[in-house]
């Protein structure tokens, strides 16, 4: 079911396709005034748009260029009586979905409902599978040449040719989903797509429906059939971040996708094949997961035909000074400065550090310095204060306070980035190397936070409103 908006000034015709779309189980708002109907598009409830071309106040044209320019990207249908070869071309440039010529049929207009819908909702999925992707933190390239590093990259290397599973193992931060990106761009799938699940993100039937897709009326709300990432990604590879979080009961299906290839929709019975390879990552100790009913044994032998450690930074200090450098120029990149540069004590507290972060941390830190650095250089009395615990002696020998969590680091970064850009979201977003769903996700847990504090120290009183932009708002 769609929602669908119907704009005609005829009273016959817009009765006439209302009738046939309610047929189809469609929701459909009808409008004789096309500037009353572009008051209510601007709200985002509707799906899809079928608008007369000549109307009185706006023509149909005119308001796909309303919609357009703010920001409303609904497809849109457009019909007219009077059609000219210059309107079709006009229409296309403007993005309009197709042009149907008056009168028309019921099937037909049905069918081209269809196709517009259909590929609302492919564009759709694939920005959200984009997002996904792009979402994968840390630097696109492997940086570093420490032994630690040389021993990743040439077990990378051999991993890749194979068409095995495989298992990625290491602290969050270290930079694991990087370490599955290489070696799909290694292996001979390189040229199909490789599709990222996060498993913690989920719940558990939601799981099931991004693994492997449902039928129509599966659920409620599941209004489409829907392909899953396995479908998907037939041909390529599946990255299943997080692979612990997974719920045990789900693990089974898992299992036996990854033994046989098979698998079945949400609602359906028909079995269908993929050939996909799987790589999974997790900070957790599978073994001793499974050994606490948590996981299932058989699935982590499974996984675990071709283990992968990645080192945490500590392990790698020599490569800090390689990671700092492309962190600042790639965040001075994107505001369009020039990057600055580092001076030794600071570069020595940095090597001394443990990051309990690992790259993730770095990374955040560096891009903060180079936004909030006033010189041309970075010095220890800009970055000592971000550090969350006490750095060596061979760091400069200052003590820094302990009990700083990497969570409030993040948060900090994230408010003094939205203060920079006066609240601007992706562009505050872009510069922090992060989705605009992502950070809109943080915001939202920080204001239901701070209303439950409020409330609290009101003894349960309701909550005052928050507002949803103000970056001042969500800060502790």
């Amino acid at each position: 079911m769609a929602r669908i908006a119907v704009i005609d000034d005829k009273d016959i015709l817009r009765d006439s396709l209302t009738t046939i779309l309610t047929r189809e189980d469609h929701e459909v708002g009808a409008f004789s005034d096309p500037v009353e109907a572009l008051a209510e598009l601007r709200t985002g409830r509707f799906d899809l748009v079928i608008s007369d071309l000549k109307m009185p106040r706006m023509d149909g044209l005119t308001l796909v260029r309303e919609l357009r320019q703010a920001g409303i990207d609904v497809p849109v249908i457009m019909m007219s009586a009077f059609g000219t070869v210059s309107n079709a071309v006009e229409a296309m440039k403007l993005g309009v979905f197709d042009f149907v010529q008056k009168p028309f049929d019921a099937e037909a207009i049905t069918v081209t409902v269809e196709r517009a819908l259909e590929h609302a909702r492919l564009r759709t999925e694939n920005e959200a599978l984009r997002e996904s992707l792009l979402e994968t933190r840390g630097p696109k390239v492997m940086i570093g040449n420490s032994p630690a590093m040389r021993d990743l990259r040439e077990r990378i290397e051999r991993v890749a040719s194979s068409q095995a599973t495989v298992l990625i193992t290491g602290e969050s931060g270290t930079g694991k989903e990087l370490v599955a990106a290489t070696i799909h761009r290694l292996s001979e799938r390189r040229d199909s797509p490789m599709l990222c699940v996060n498993c913690a993100a989920l719940s558990a039937n939601l799981l099931e429906s991004e693994l492997f897709g449902h039928e129509r009326g599966a659920f409620t709300g599941a209004d489409r059939t829907r392909k899953g990432r396995f479908e998907i990604a037939d041909g390529g590879t599946l990255l299943l971040d997080e692979i612990s979080e997974m719920d045990v009961a789900l693990q089974s299906k898992l299992l036996r996708v990854l033994q046989e290839g098979q698998f079945e929709r949400v609602g359906s019975s028909v079995t269908r094949k993929a050939d996909v390879r799987v790589i999974a990552t997790t900070n957790r100790d599978l073994r001793e997961w499974a050994a606490k009913g948590k996981f299932r044994e058989d699935l982590y032998f499974r996984l675990n035909v071709l283990p992968i450690p990645v080192p945490p930074l500590r392990q790698r200090t020599g490569d800090i000074g390689e990671l700092v450098t492309y962190f600042l120029q790639q965040a001075a990149a994107q505001d369009g400065r020039p990057a600055p540069g580092i001076d030794a004590a600071a570069l020595r507290m940095l090597e001394g550090y443990a990051w309990p972060g690992n790259v993730r941390e770095l990374e955040n830190l560096c891009r903060r310095a180079a936004t909030l650095c006033s010189t041309a250089t970075i010095t220890t009395a800009l970055i000592a204060p971000w550090l969350t615990q006490t750095v060596t002696r061979d760091a400069g020998g200052l003590g820094l306070r302990e009990g700083h969590l990497l969570e409030d680091m993040e948060r900090q970064l994230i408010l003094q980035t939205l203060e920079r850009f006066n609240g601007h979201r992706e562009k505050s977003a872009r510069a922090l190397g992060m989705g605009v769903r992502t950070l809109t996700m943080k915001l939202k847990k920080w204001r239901e936070e701070r209303a439950q504090e409020w409330s609290t120290s009101n003894g349960g009183a309701a909550t005052r409103p928050v507002s949803a932009t103000a970056p001042e708002l969500v800060r502790a």
